[in-house]
């Protein structure tokens, strides 16, 4: 891999570092590197917001390249909501450019006088004002800093107002829609006075063995424009799942208290092709094109919402007008907060009110009633602003059912909002969320795909029955890993590429030799390091739980009563992983095994 830039905002100056051999081959690339590379710098007393706080980009050892969908990047560091470990991972085109200008990654730290943006080209790295884009919102900064610039193909990320009101969920934003959403690092990057980072690149990507990768990527390229999954994707989008999903009870519902949508035809993507659907995106050198591209009655093209969104604001609040959710959703991309945290938190306030904890004199005057759609749109924006009961959500939901006496209301894990698979539905998902390193996360396994029947036995990831338990532990412990490696790659879940391509990807791009079971054991130490990282900081096995909402049974809908038996399904987890059950370390032996020395040191002595 190439040099990581290190740059120390307070200063005003920059260092290259060059990634420890060993721990490349480790650790491969994406978030497990990340994790390897934080470890020493994320401690329990650190303060997300402070400048000592690291905040880190990187990519893998294939982003860049013409595929297949590694066209993505990730950013770490310590969670503002969580106090844990915090990942995102984000798609366009600003990862590759990054790695065309020279760096594989941006390691910074400090905090500028006054606001800034970098501009980095070909190695070259200038800090240039910014004062003048505080307060924009995404998009706009994104245009403005390209227009300053002024050449071609250059990429930005940046934040929007929401990051600068320090917003716990606010994300980073690229390529306009694609964005770093969750766990809140785009308020860490705006407390380092940064307000965006532009790229521009010509350099051609080191790969080893350049001629064998272009002929393993073209033949994988070709695999996943027939692969079903994919071809759903390209059509409909992620939402091609809505129906499928309401059907099992796996799509939530009036804040996970309903057991179905009956409108669920109104917001599927089928509905969204045949409606508002201008055209595909794609991230760089993507087949599957699962982005849309939308058109409402001023014929504006906009981004369009995926399932996450369309469900987030859909009927997670009982709204059924998809022209409706996908101003929402826009309105999030723009201020720069996840969708995913911002529509379940919201969510909270819609259920505390029905409950008659959040009163009037709470909102305003704005009546919480679910499908009142005025009312969310109202509350988004205050939230971006921190205004009246906006200030309490953008805390996130956890802190918001405390502050009115129900932080056991609130459907979160460890401080992060869960996602839009309800565990009832598809029970793997009540381990994923329960053990994520980066609190309830659907992307560090989405495992509701095995619960559809999506396997791959090769690498031992078998079928189970949906709402199975304790059985499916080891198997939900193996998909993780795997999706570990695809988070190290960096490459996109959806794209179904088999191991042992994968594998020879690796081998091809890095000159390594690896066998698949190579492979999974680094997706497997990439888990454990983010394990130890969050054990460092305060996380035990009284974390690995549910929330209350989550165990309490449905009576109608495709969950049938159904609610897993979280505590069953960890003992076993614990027992594949090797892990501690009193503790929730992972044992000396299991770090011992995984080449984590200095990890089983710390943690056992």
């Amino acid at each position: 891999m190439q040099p990581i830039l290190k740059i120390d905002l307070s200063a005003g100056t920059s260092e290259t570092y060059k990634i420890p051999e060993q721990w490349e081959r480790s650790f491969l690339g994406g978030a497990s590197l990340a994790a390897r590379l934080l470890y020493p710098y994320l401690t329990k007393e650190l303060d997300p917001f402070s400048p000592e706080a690291p905040l880190l980009f990187l990519n893998g050892p294939l982003t860049g390249t013409s595929g297949p969908t590694v066209g993505r990047f990730v950013v770490c560091g310590k969670g503002p909501a969580t106090g844990l470990w915090a990942e995102s991972n984000c798609g366009g085109f600003w990862g590759p450019e990054l790695r065309f200008a020279g760096y594989d990654g941006l390691w910074l730290t400090g905090k500028a006088e006054e606001p800034v943006y970098l501009w980095i080209e070909d190695g070259r790295l200038e800090i240039r004002k910014a004062m003048h884009l505080w307060g924009k919102d995404t998009y706009e900064t994104q245009d403005l800093v390209k227009q300053e610039i002024n050449r071609t193909g250059v990429r930005v990320a940046a934040i929007g107002p929401a990051a600068e009101h320090g917003i716990l969920f606010a994300g980073i934003y690229c390529d306009h829609g694609r964005t770093a959403g969750r766990t809140g690092l785009g308020a860490v990057m705006a407390s380092k006075n940064l307000k965006a980072i532009a790229v521009r690149g010509k350099q051609i990507l080191p790969l080893v063995h350049s001629g064998r990768y272009a002929a393993l990527r073209s033949e994988s390229n070709r695999a996943l424009k027939q692969d079903n999954e994919a071809r759903v994707m390209h059509e409909l989008g992620t939402a091609g799942a809505a129906n499928f999903a309401e059907y099992l009870g796996a799509m939530p519902a009036k804040y996970y208290h309903q057991g179905g949508f009956e409108a669920v035809d109104k917001v599927s993507g089928s509905t969204m092709a045949e409606t508002i659907l201008y055209g595909q995106s794609a991230c760089h050198a993507c087949v599957i094109a699962c982005g849309r591209v939308v058109k409402l009655e001023d014929g504006a093209k906009r981004e369009g919402p995926e399932y996450e969104t369309i469900v987030s604001f859909g009927p997670n609040l009982l709204i059924d007008d998809l022209v409706e959710i996908t101003r929402l959703g826009e309105m999030c991309d723009r201020y720069g907060m996840d969708t995913i945290s911002v529509g379940n938190t919201i969510g909270l306030a819609f259920y505390l009110f029905e409950k008659g904890l959040i009163t009037l004199q709470d909102t305003g005057g704005l009546e919480l009633k679910w499908g009142n759609v005025d009312a969310v749109r109202r509350l988004v924006k205050m939230t971006a602003y921190r205004e009246g009961l906006g200030n309490l959500i953008a805390q996130g939901s956890r802190r918001l059912g405390k502050y009115f006496g129900a932080e056991e209301e609130a459907v979160q894990v460890n401080g992060l909002e869960v996602a839009y698979h309800d565990p009832r539905g598809v029970s793997g998902m009540a381990l994923s969320y329960a053990t994520s390193p980066r609190g309830a996360c659907h992307n560090q396994s989405d495992y509701f795909f095995v619960d559809w029947g999506h396997i791959t036995p090769e690498i031992g990831i078998e079928y189970f029955p949906r709402q199975a338990e304790a059985e499916k532990a080891a198997n939900v412990a193996r998909h993780q890993n795997w999706r570990t490696v695809y988070n190290a790659m960096v490459m996109c879940i959806f794209a179904n590429v088999a191991p042992q391509m994968q594998a020879d990807l690796i081998n091809a791009a890095c000159g390594y030799d690896w066998t698949v079971e190579e492979m999974m054991k680094a997706g497997e130490r990439g888990w454990n390091m983010k394990r130890v990282v969050n054990n460092r900081l305060g996380l035990t096995a009284a974390n690995d739980k549910l929330p209350k909402a989550l165990l309490e049974p449905l009576p109608t809908g495709g969950t049938e009563g159904f609610v897993p038996d979280i505590q069953a399904m960890l003992h076993a987890y614990y027992a594949a992983r090797g892990w501690d059950e009193k503790t929730g370390y992972p044992t000396k032996e299991k770090l011992l095994a995984l080449g984590l020395e200095d990890a089983a040191k710390d943690l056992w002595g």
